[in-house]
């Protein structure tokens, strides 16, 4: 693998996994509180996976962003046979509560070989790292304390989340941002050939990248990892 000036990254799925628990706590949570409907915490549970899907497909068609929030409404109307009844939910406690609840069972590194990785590409002291991700029901700036815990924020230069930026991968304005914030005191006459994006999305990650002109590696949805970028 080449050695490259700037390495984008991908967060979920490709830095980082879902904590198993945070998804049952976060099913139970809603079954308690937003279930008026009576369904079982299987059908709360099979609701959020549609939602996820769904919304994901949105985002990338349309290279927009869906908020958390509206996310949120979404399952709470579908368990309820899609009422739109929403006027006493307060958004931001409900927000809130769903933070407390992954920071009660945090986000897992998506292999244990990420933070050396990481490391061996920042320490020759040559590169700068970034990630470009797509949110869904966690929004970004709890996404930067994940990535503080996790103690992978001292190898990262800057972080992009979609939904701080109304845009989703593969939209290109969201590839040039990641471009354009390239610190150029260090990389003054980079080149899109000693870029690379990396991810586990073809669609997002892997169509993206080559549509703005820089490489691409896409990692853990097939036989490569992130320990490819060092072979």
């Amino acid at each position: 693998m080449p050695f490259y000036k700037h390495y984008s990254f991908d967060l979920w799925l490709t830095l980082i996994k879902s904590n198993p628990a945070f998804k049952l706590e976060r099913t139970r949570y809603f079954y308690d509180n937003f279930n008026a409907a009576k369904k079982t915490i299987e059908e709360v549970a099979y609701i959020f996976r549609q939602v996820d899907l769904m919304v994901n497909a949105i985002n990338e068609k349309t290279g927009k962003n869906i908020d958390a929030e509206e996310m949120y409404l979404m399952v709470i109307s579908i368990i309820n046979d899609f009422s739109t009844e929403f006027q006493d939910i307060d958004v931001d406690k409900l927000y809130d509560d769903m933070e407390v609840l992954l920071f009660n069972n945090m986000p897992l590194l998506y292999g244990s070989e990420s933070i050396d990785v990481l490391y061996k590409l920042k320490e020759a002291n040559q590169s700068t790292i970034s990630i470009l991700s797509n949110t869904g029901f966690i929004k970004g700036k709890t996404l930067r304390k994940v990535l503080k815990h996790l103690e992978l924020d001292s190898f990262i230069d800057f972080q992009l989340y979609s939904d701080e930026v109304r845009m989703s991968k593969p939209n290109l304005s969201f590839f040039q941002l990641m471009l354009d914030t390239i610190d150029r005191n260090k990389h003054a006459d980079i080149s899109l050939s000693e870029i690379i994006h990396v991810g586990d999305n073809p669609v997002a990650d892997i169509r993206g990248a080559e549509a703005i002109g820089i490489n691409s590696l896409l990692i853990n949805s097939n036989h490569l990892s992130i320990s490819n970028l060092l072979s």
